[in-house]
């Protein structure tokens, strides 16, 4: 792993469909499934409108992750999100989520290890918590395409608890980096 560092803010989990999770004092992340009691945790995809069209598909979306600079940048809008709320099971501080490749390697506390599969895309739900957030969540570049800004999607390689304060480093893949497209 790189000598990156950043650091778990919050870490959530949820065991119903819905926006929010509620914060923990730890999760267990379990190699392939996601996080041990938390809705979204199998093999095969556990999102609603995702498994409607086709539950066989692997499930790419097992760990969420959020940065807390985004719940700051959010905060000089007018909104009031906190950990858990937007339905990432970890918040961090201090890494540039957005901007790293697609299988790069996340390393949260002593033993888990995340490979970043994707970014979340925003959606309506985001509303339901504070009309206009979803519009807050999605930004443009110079070209007009999309900024999404909600987070990014993982898959557990490495199984492990992971506690709030816990360090996060990173590992790039090898090769082109490839970006980040949503899943």
């Amino acid at each position: 792993m790189s000598s990156l560092p950043g650091t778990v803010v919050a870490v959530s989990c949820g065991a119903r469909h819905g926006m929010g999770k509620d914060n923990q004092l730890a999760i267990r992340l379990v190699a392939g499934l996601g996080i041990e009691g938390d809705v979204h945790a199998g093999v095969t995809v556990r999102h609603r409108s995702r498994a409607a069209r086709d539950p066989t598909q692997p499930n790419l979306r097992q760990v969420h992750l959020i940065h807390a600079e985004l719940f700051d940048e959010l905060a000089g809008q007018g909104f009031t999100p906190s950990p858990g709320v937007m339905g990432e099971n970890v918040t961090t501080r201090g890494i540039d989520l957005l901007g790293l490749p697609a299988g790069a390697l996340l390393r949260l506390g002593a033993d888990a290890v995340v490979e970043v599969a994707g970014l979340r895309n925003p959606c309506t739900q985001l509303d339901g918590l504070m009309p206009g957030l979803m519009q807050a969540c999605l930004g443009q570049v110079p070209g007009g395409e999309p900024v999404r800004k909600a987070g990014v999607m993982g898959v557990v390689i490495t199984g492990g608890e992971v506690h709030p304060g816990d360090a996060i480093t990173i590992s790039l893949p090898d090769g082109p980096r490839v970006p980040l497209k949503p899943v």
